[in-house]
């Protein structure tokens, strides 16, 4: 059974300490789905993220609408466990849907928003904002 966000946020509720849940974001990335070695390109690439960051976008149609799905990769632990609940966060939405969900409400309500340095911060922001603009490229060739 896959991960959703709200076993990862009840599991982060159960959790106590940081280091806690520290050592779970990099238990969730090790759940990441292999990124083949070719995926780890300059297209793929998140720019923006002091980590190397990878992200990788399908786009299929359903019912006309483009949904998105996404496979990452990084290369700091604590990084793949951000890659993957941001990824477990938009992966399989519509392109509308993905626009309208607020990574940053998801971070608060866990509170990695308190406890994460202003770096990695702006990588999840990166990696935020390049899921939108994928989202909004599918968008604009239906």
């Amino acid at each position: 059974m896959a991960t959703t966000i709200d076993d990862i946020i009840e599991n982060f509720d159960l959790l106590d300490e940081w280091d806690d849940r520290y050592r779970y974001l990099i238990e969730l990335g090790r759940e990441l789905e292999p990124l083949p070695e070719a995926a780890h390109n300059d297209d793929n690439k998140v720019r923006g993220c002091a980590s190397q960051v990878w992200v990788e976008t399908n786009v299929a149609k359903a019912d006309g609408a483009p949904v998105l799905t996404f496979r990452g990769d990084s290369d700091a632990h604590i990084v793949r466990g951000l890659v993957f609940l941001t990824l477990t966060l938009y992966s399989g939405h519509t392109a509308q849907e993905i626009l309208k969900i607020d990574a940053q409400e998801l971070f608060q309500k866990l509170g990695l928003d308190a406890h994460l340095t202003p770096q990695r911060s702006n990588g999840v922001r990166s990696m935020v904002e390049r899921i939108k603009t994928d989202a909004r490229a599918a968008l604009a060739t239906v």
